[in-house]
């Protein structure tokens, strides 16, 4: 009989929202009773050894000088990964550097510490990650199946998409009716609330947090959560030069922009217009 996959998942610089994500994934006991799971800093182990192991998980920033499990972090980080046969690095800090520090594999747009071991490793960005998106690379992990990957180690099951994809305010986008504050149920949240859905790669609008919800949806812009320029400044800001946004959503050129930006506004949806006003009222 297969022994089951050996798994230690370690905290680096971290608020453990990754973790806590991941506890809410529905089908959690079933995962968990495929594994070993020998180490977790939340749950009750017999202690943490470094040794070899099937997944390693790591949750969490690099920081420089820091302590974790009476061992130097970088240190720790490198015998693991060394030992490991496959990585996967859970949330932003931990690909990206995000809040906290440098990330494993990069440092925002530089490549990181242990980028040479990238042929191991798996992201799945994110603050914090969707408990969907950590199951499926556990699952895929354990069933040895093929995983299609991006130029960032990103899952392209997830991360070929954008947030802005799925988004139930896309009318409004492409008409150009923006909401001019937080919480409404009509409107597009991008040109006055910052929103970044349009350049965020994820799957959150087509694999609804708690199965109901996203953050459009409940009339907040997206942060952009699972991008390296993540916490970016001027949060719910989106910068414009003489009324155009300086950044186009992806996939979109300039022109092509400006020219049904211009064509949108010029035929004015009276519909979407109404029920923006509506609301309002």
């Amino acid at each position: 009989m297969r022994s089951k996959p050996e798994i230690i998942w370690i905290d680096a610089v971290t608020c453990y929202g990754c973790s806590h994500s991941f506890y809410n994934y529905p089908q959690i006991k079933e995962l968990l009773s495929k594994i070993n799971l020998s180490y977790h800093p939340l749950l009750p182990s017999n202690g943490f050894e470094i040794k070899k192991c099937d997944l390693l998980i790591i949750e969490g920033a690099l920081k420089n000088n820091f302590t974790r499990l009476d061992f130097n972090l970088n240190e720790l980080v490198a015998k693991l990964i060394k030992l490991a046969k496959r990585v996967l690095l859970i949330g932003t800090c931990a690909v990206y550097g995000g809040i906290f520090g440098e990330g494993i594999l990069f440092d925002k747009d530089k490549k990181g510490k242990f980028y040479r071991c990238h042929e191991k490793i798996i992201s799945i960005p994110g603050c914090p990650p969707h408990p969907e998106w950590i199951a499926y690379a556990i699952e895929m992990i354990i069933k040895d199946k093929k995983i299609l990957l991006d130029q960032e180690n990103r899952p392209k099951e997830i991360f070929a998409y954008t947030s802005h994809m799925g988004c139930t305010r896309n009318e409004y986008f492409e008409w150009k009716i923006d909401a001019e504050d937080f919480g409404t149920k009509e409107g597009c949240l991008f040109y006055y609330q910052g929103c970044q859905g349009p350049f965020t790669h994820s799957s959150c609008n087509r694999i609804l947090w708690n199965e109901v919800n996203s953050k459009p949806r409940a009339g907040t812009p997206c942060f952009g959560c699972t991008e390296k320029t993540f916490p970016k400044k001027a949060l719910f800001e989106t910068e414009t030069f003489m009324g155009i946004p300086a950044n186009i959503p992806l996939g979109v050129s300039k022109r092509a922009y400006l020219t049904l930006s211009g064509v949108a506004k010029s035929l004015k949806n009276e519909r979407l217009s109404k029920r923006l006003i509506d609301e309002d009222n």
